[in-house]
């Protein structure tokens, strides 16, 4: 189990008071899916004999493609031969498509997240380094088409995360502040493109190490949803926001 972070992230979220987006990554953040792009990288693998044949590790995926964009990591697997790259990665999306239509889950607590934003009438987008057909699909399935104002894509951007583009265009298609927004990420790409654009970001410790999600200065590590570390960050930011407003 991981250890307490050291960051004070109470005050870090608290200062955002009062309170106007949340923002969510898609794989890994609303989702345990990266199970699921691992085995269709695996299959897909199988098939051309990468590495001799030898399945990727854990330690593999996670090192040089979880949360990185599909363009990126076709460069990575066919520096040679891009187009050869870019066609694999498609296949693999239709690979993992077939695997989330049947196995893809919420991450824990993600339900009472949401009931909380709702009930504050605060505004929200999904931004996602994963293909449109992806993340408009995972989005459906976990029920939350019309949770979100917005789906901000990658590849809609001048520049996918791990750079902030995708995530500044989200504030500015929901027209809130930096100063009072804040980030739902699983992955290093995805935590540095949220603190780059300015916002503290909330860690999600779904599959990537904690201390590896340390190194993009996370506001806040949680291992869920209900995690009692993000509520006590929450009911802080209330109280803020119940003392300038004058609520009671």
């Amino acid at each position: 189990m991981a250890g307490e972070n050291s960051i004070d992230s109470t005050s870090s979220l608290s200062r955002l008071a009062p309170l106007q987006a949340v923002l969510f990554d898609i794989d890994g953040t609303l989702c345990d899916s990266d199970p699921l792009h691992f085995y269709a990288f695996q299959e897909m693998f199988s098939k051309i004999g990468f590495n001799d044949g030898v399945p990727i590790t854990e330690e593999f995926f996670i090192q040089n493609i979880a949360g990185k964009h599909n363009e990126d990591i076709a460069t990575f697997l066919f520096p040679d031969d891009h187009p050869r790259g870019v066609k694999f990665m498609e296949d693999k999306e239709a690979v993992f498509r077939r695997m989330a239509k049947e196995q893809i889950k919420p991450i824990n607590g993600l339900d009472k997240l949401r009931k909380w934003i709702e009930e504050r009438g605060l505004r929200r987008a999904a931004v996602t380094n994963a293909p449109r057909e992806n993340a408009d699909m995972m989005v459906s399935l976990l029920g939350l088409s019309d949770f979100f104002e917005f789906v901000i894509i990658g590849s809609d951007c001048e520049r996918a995360k791990p750079f902030p583009d995708p995530y500044l265009k989200a504030l500015e298609q929901l027209k809130v502040s930096k100063d009072h927004t804040f980030i739902c990420e699983d992955s290093v790409s995805g935590i540095t493109a949220g603190v780059a654009a300015g916002m503290p970001v909330v860690g999600l410790m779904t599959r990537n190490p904690e201390d590896l999600l340390k190194t993009a200065k996370p506001a806040l590590l949680i291992k869920d949803y209900a995690d009692p570390k993000l509520w006590a960050a929450l009911e802080e930011i209330d109280r803020k926001t119940d003392a300038a407003t004058g609520s009671a």
